[in-house]
């Protein structure tokens, strides 16, 4: 039984699970982070070639069985750790720290819709150490990742994954792939990091993201509006032109270079 507080809809089918898998890197020892492993409808999948499987799955029962499932008789999943745990409160480094290929892992997660963007956010505090993110989202969260500048889609959630990471819709997942079926269209979206963070030359990262959350504040607002809380209008102004900006220009149509450069004038 799915518990619906839980946001919980598991892959139904067998076809999409393979077809999901088809698009995932599969290089034999590595390790994978899954989050919201479920009935083990990917790990098991995950765990093929030698790979090691962290399975986190916060619903205790769930958790249980699973992890019954991987110790029986015979062990046909020898790389895979069971972890009862809300991933919002898991370290990580420390879960997936030893035996790493190339220092790096890979995260594969079923998200629950509800809480995608403290999970991605959490995720990003192991930039470094995560070579690629794989998620099943909302169609529309997918669409709001993946936007870019000048897009009505394109916002702080953008911005913040973008600077992470290099998002990109790699398929649509229709209701009836899962059970129960949300009540809506799913997406995979294919993260590899590094993103733009890596070319853009800032040191304190999280005065940085919140600089940009403070432009995107009411997308509705110019950035001279929404910035006047915190620096003088005729700052704002002479960092608008030194960027090479329009006095009325709006978050939702700067790129994260652009937001770097304001964001250095201005701080």
């Amino acid at each position: 039984m799915a518990r619906q507080r839980l946001g919980q809809h598991f892959l139904g089918g067998a076809g999409w699970r393979r077809r999901i898998l088809e698009t995932l890197p599969r290089h034999a020892g590595e390790t994978w982070v899954e989050i919201g492993a479920g009935h083990g409808e990917m790990t098991e999948l995950l765990a093929g070639d030698g790979r090691r499987v962290i399975a986190i799955e916060t619903d205790a029962q769930l958790a249980k069985r699973l992890r019954e499932r991987v110790s029986g008789e015979p062990a046909d999943w020898p790389g895979v750790e069971v972890v009862s745990a809300d991933v919002l409160h898991a370290d990580l480094d420390k879960l997936a720290g030893a035996k790493l290929t190339a220092g790096k892992f890979r995260v594969y997660g079923n998200l629950p819709y509800y809480i995608t963007s403290p999970i991605l956010h959490h995720l990003f505090r192991w930039a470094d150490q995560i070579a690629s993110i794989h998620i099943v989202i909302q169609l529309e969260v997918a669409a709001r990742i993946a936007a870019r500048p000048g897009r009505r889609e394109y916002g702080y959630l953008s911005a913040a994954c973008q600077f992470y990471a290099k998002p990109e819709i790699v398929m649509r997942i229709p209701p009836g792939a899962f059970r129960p079926p949300p009540r809506v269209t799913s997406a995979l979206v294919r993260m590899t990091l590094p993103g733009e963070r890596a070319g853009l030359g800032i040191t304190d990262e999280q005065r940085f993201l919140e600089f940009v959350q403070l432009c995107f504040g009411q997308k509705r607002k110019t950035l001279r509006n929404n910035l006047r809380a915190v620096v003088s209008d005729e700052r704002i102004h002479e960092a608008l032109g030194a960027g090479g900006l329009r006095a009325d220009a709006r978050a939702e149509q700067l790129s994260l270079a652009q937001f770097a450069g304001l964001f250095q004038e201005l701080t």
